[in-house]
């Protein structure tokens, strides 16, 4: 079956060879864990049952999952065992269950989370992405997931395709949010401030690049206002190809507290809602190992 599962529609049958998400048909996945550094009304006090999926839709170049997500480092798992996995999950406390780049495995993950469903899997369903989706593929997705958390990347068409040689990102990602919020409504929470059901929409700061960034805010804060969350981030640490290639030199470094204060202010004036982060995030400690813990 050809994959089109993904803006690039590359049209690949990946039980014959590899897209370019660079995985087969079969699940690859590289940690399953409790992940506490997610916002704090997805991890909550007990964590967010995080699942890392290999490989990736889009191959930023300065990934700080670079050795998953584009050298597509991961173990082959079974649909059965992903639906054990997700059951392992809620027994050890889980908030939720955190796809984390589920994009290119949406057929298999659905299969299973229905098993799981059916074997007593009752937490919510996170689906967290890079936000280069197809609304085709996320109406699959429909009833399923409780709580979408995509990032908005890139305003700029060139930066976009630059960075992830991904063109008309903007638009792909703002068709997938309006999708997401279609499905979910605005932002719910239970009785302890854990997030049940709604979008949150993470955007990453980039160094050079506030100037992207605030026509980000401001597009975001148009189109959706407090329908949406909104999670700036300052954790940018140079990972991947910008610590190799001397033509990304100008990426090889942390931002500013300068770049991240001209966006927060955008934040504050667009009348958004939602989570920043400290410049302290922006640290290698933050990232886990993927040593395919819990698969």
């Amino acid at each position: 079956m050809k994959c089109e599962l993904c803006p690039r529609k590359c049209g690949v049958d990946r039980a014959e060879k590899r897209g370019f998400c660079g995985m087969s048909d079969k699940i690859t996945a590289a940690k399953a864990m409790l992940h506490f550094w997610e916002e704090p009304c997805v991890s909550g006090d007990r964590g967010s049952g995080a699942v890392f999926f290999s490989g990736c839709v889009l191959k930023c170049v300065f990934c700080q999952n670079y050795d998953i997500s584009t050298e597509d480092k991961g173990r082959e798992i079974s649909e059965e065992r992903l639906e054990e996995i997700f059951l392992e999950l809620q027994d050890k406390g889980a908030q939720n269950i955190n796809l984390v780049n589920p994009t290119h495995f949406v057929p298999q993950i659905l299969r299973s989370l229905e098993q799981a469903k059916r074997q007593g899997l009752k937490i919510p369903i996170v689906y967290n992405s890079g936000g280069y989706e197809r609304v085709e593929t996320l109406r699959m997705l429909d009833g399923v997931i409780d709580v979408y958390l995509p990032d908005v990347k890139y305003f700029s068409d060139e930066l976009a395709v630059r960075l992830s040689a991904a063109p008309n990102y903007f638009d792909n990602a703002m068709s997938a949010v309006s999708e997401m919020l279609r499905q979910t409504g605005e932002p719910r929470f239970n009785e302890s401030g854990a997030i049940t059901k709604g979008v949150i929409v993470r955007h990453l700061v980039l160094p050079w690049q506030y100037r992207d960034s605030i026509e980000i805010v401001r597009r975001l804060g148009e189109r959706f206002g407090k329908r949406i969350i909104f999670s700036l981030m300052s954790q940018y640490t140079p990972f991947g190809k910008v610590k190799t290639d001397p033509a990304l030199s100008k990426m090889n470094r942390r931002i500013t507290s300068f770049e991240y204060e001209k966006v927060l202010a955008e934040v504050i004036k667009a009348d958004l809602r939602g989570f920043m982060q400290e410049k302290s995030s922006a640290k290698e400690e933050y990232t886990p190992i993927f040593d395919f813990e819990g698969l």
